[in-house]
C-alpha cells in the first residue's frame, strides 16, 4: 500500500473524494479512470477501489474490496493534553501522537494555559494526514478545547490518570498501564497544573503519575505517554 486516501463519502458502492484529495489524486499524481486505489473511511476499514469518474473538483471510485484493519489495541487510549502557545509544536504532537497510535486527543484549557483558542479544523487535517501517513484505518477523535474542571467531571475511562510534577514521589506510568482497560492520561500546559486542578482530579477518580525525572516539555511528554502505552503492548 504505497499511497492511502481518505473518505467518509461511501454509499451504494462507490466512494467520492473531496476536492483536496481529489486535487492531490489527479492533479500531483496524475491518477486516472481505471486505475486502482486503497482508501480508508478512517473508521476501521481499508478499500480497494477503481477509479471511476474524475472532474475538476472530484473524484469518484468504484468499491472493489472492503477489508477490516486488525485491532491496533485491546483498550481504548485518550490523551487530554494543554496547546502549547507556539501551535506548530502542538500541531507537532498531533502528527507524532496519530503515527504512534491513540483514539481519543482532548485539548485542555487550564489555569496556566498559554493558549485558549485553537482551530478544530486545521487540527484535524493533521490528523488525517498522520492516519495516511501511517497507513492506519482509524481516525483518533479530537475534541474541542475543553476546561478542565468540565474535563475532569466528565470523565468515563477506567483508568485515569494526572502526569504532574509532584513534589513527592509518583508512580512511573509504565508501572501502572493496563492493557485491557480504557486509558486516560492528563497532561497540562508549560507551567503545570495548579494545585487546586490536582487537588479537583485526585477527588474524582485520577491517579497520580510520573513520566520520569526530567523536566519534559508539554508536547514531549505527551509523546511519552503515548509511545509508553503503546509499547505496553505485546
Amino acid at each position: 500500500m504505497n499511497q492511502l486516501f481518505f473518505t467518509q463519502k461511501i454509499e451504494n458502492g462507490f466512494a467520492s473524494l473531496d476536492e483536496e484529495e481529489s486535487r492531490h489524486l489527479l492533479t500531483v499524481l496524475r491518477r486516472k479512470v481505471g486505475d486502482h486505489l486503497q482508501l480508508t473511511d478512517g473508521r476501521g476499514f481499508f478499500y480497494e477501489a477503481e477509479l471511476a469518474e474524475t472532474g475538476k473538483r472530484h473524484a469518484l471510485a468504484r468499491i472493489l474490496t472492503q477489508t477490516p484493519a486488525p485491532p491496533e489495541r485491546p483498550a481504548r487510549l485518550h490523551l487530554a493534553i494543554a496547546p502549547v502557545k507556539q501551535i506548530e509544536r502542538f500541531e507537532w504532537f498531533l502528527e507524532k501522537a496519530v503515527e504512534i497510535g491513540v483514539d481519543e486527543i482532548t485539548p485542555l484549557l487550564c489555569r496556566r494555559s498559554e493558549r485558549d483558542k485553537i482551530r478544530t479544523d486545521r487540527l484535524e487535517k493533521i490528523l488525517v494526514s498522520a492516519m495516511k501517513q501511517s497507513l492506519r484505518a482509524r481516525l483518533p477523535r479530537l475534541n474541542e478545547l475543553t476546561a478542565f474542571q468540565q474535563f475532569v467531571k466528565s470523565a468515563t475511562e477506567e483508568k485515569k490518570y494526572l502526569a504532574w510534577c509532584s513534589d513527592e514521589p509518583l508512580p512511573h506510568l509504565k508501572t501502572l498501564v493496563s492493557t485491557a482497560q480504557d486509558t486516560l492520561i492528563a497532561i497540562g500546559p508549560e507551567g503545570d497544573f495548579s494545585s487546586e486542578e490536582v487537588d479537583w482530579a485526585l477527588k474524582n477518580g485520577f491517579a497520580g503519575v510520573s513520566l520520569g525525572a526530567a523536566r519534559l516539555r508539554t508536547e514531549t511528554a505527551g509523546i511519552l505517554a503515548v509511545s509508553v502505552v503503546n509499547l505496553s503492548y505485546p
